[in-house]
């Protein structure tokens, strides 16, 4: 039997890294899979490997600022801008309506870098776009599933923290800042809800193979903060493998990697471990 046979699933930022590859594994366990994110349905999708016949050819056509991809029995995407209004009772609805009212597992994660600003050269556009994101989403969508976790007396959350949540020297102070509360709203619920079958716990991913890069606005960039970040960055990011001998800053940690924590953190196997906070990082977490 899978971990998670039966289990229904609520995971954001499915179209890519770290969320697409948390649904696969999921939906390879057994799983039904409600992906949410902004950006398109994912092709081919995030199925297991029985339904791939079924959705492997899979696409959507986006006329609205919300749409749903049907692909196959178990895996149901909703697009939708998780920031905009009602956009998470929504989403919720379409939940309900395709797999019930039970939840089982929420994963946290969606979210995008900021422009490694600091507090003297941070814009308001950025430092609201990145909380909107990475802070006030994932608590809407916490705030959305404890009602029915908390009456089905079940439940855990994952949330995808970050190395910065832990750091003031990994990223810029808006994400920084949006990290470090995501783990304190993540111990929190962990201690208020211990005694009604609910854990919370985070993965604190380390540099990541991803996309995110692409979520930093360019014109808001701020060089000097980033270069005096570079050297802890590098201490992770250096890579050693290349046959010429010369260092690569490049991410080594591959989005199946963190996916596997997730998975560990939502299962039984971990089901004495709550209010964690675990680190994906090859050791960088040890600086």
């Amino acid at each position: 039997m899978a971990r998670f046979d039966g289990k229904v699933v609520v995971i954001t930022g499915t179209s890519s890294g770290i969320g697409r590859a948390t649904a696969k594994l999921f939906l390879d366990e057994g799983a039904s899979v409600f992906g949410i994110d902004r950006a398109p349905v994912p092709v081919p999708v995030p199925t297991s490997t029985a339904a791939e016949t079924e959705t492997e050819t899979a696409t959507a056509t986006v006329t609205s600022a919300e749409s749903e991809t049907d692909t196959g029995p178990r895996f149901l995407f909703h697009q939708c801008d998780l920031t905009a209004p009602n956009a998470i009772s929504t989403a919720m609805s379409s939940c309900r309506e395709r797999f019930g009212a039970h939840v089982d597992v929420l994963v946290n994660g969606a979210g995008v870098l900021d422009s490694w600003a600091s507090a003297d050269s941070v814009t308001d556009d950025d430092w609201q776009r990145v909380m909107a994101i990475n802070l006030d989403a994932p608590v809407k969508l916490m705030r959305a599933v404890l009602a029915t976790m908390k009456a089905q007396r079940s439940g855990v959350i994952v949330n995808v923290c970050s190395k910065a949540s832990v750091s003031g020297a990994s990223a810029g102070v808006a994400y920084t800042a949006s990290k470090h509360a995501l783990a304190g709203v993540t111990k929190n619920t962990a201690w208020r809800f211990r005694r009604d079958g609910i854990r919370c716990n985070a993965v604190c991913p380390g540099g990541v193979a991803t996309n995110l890069g692409a979520s930093v606005v360019p014109g808001n960039f701020d060089m000097q903060a980033f270069q005096t970040f570079q050297p802890v960055m590098n201490l992770h990011l250096h890579d050693n493998d290349d046959k010429s001998g010369v260092q690569m800053a490049t991410p080594h940690i591959r989005p199946e990697d963190v996916a596997e924590g997730i998975a560990f953190l939502a299962s039984d196997q971990a089901k004495m471990i709550n209010g964690a906070m675990l680190p994906i990082d090859t050791a960088w977490s040890t600086i």
